[in-house]
């Protein structure tokens, strides 16, 4: 059975969650170099942009349409993609 958008959507949250408690401060990352971190928070940005690209190729293909959903779906998961992208250019 095909995924829907919300379930790759919900495959997403940890990243998100990773991404935003890393800028938090709350994430767990006393023993790794900030070089680690970047790396570490720059995978999960690439794992949410490959998400949110998501789409069908044509009328056959039963991936789910998450690059086409309503922005409203997706709004935590491009927000902790520019949240991570600007920590790693911060930092």
């Amino acid at each position: 059975m095909a995924q829907t958008v919300t379930e790759c959507l919900s495959a997403g949250t940890d990243s998100v969650n990773l991404i935003d408690g890393v800028k938090a401060g709350s994430w767990d990352v006393e023993r790794m170099t900030q070089t680690e971190i970047n790396e570490m928070v720059q995978r999960n940005v690439d794992h949410l942009e490959i998400i949110l690209e998501y789409a069908p190729v044509d009328s056959d293909d039963d991936t789910p349409d998450i690059a086409g959903a309503a922005s409203n779906l997706k709004t935590t998961h491009v927000a902790a993609v520019t949240t991570g992208t600007d920590y790693i250019a911060a930092n």
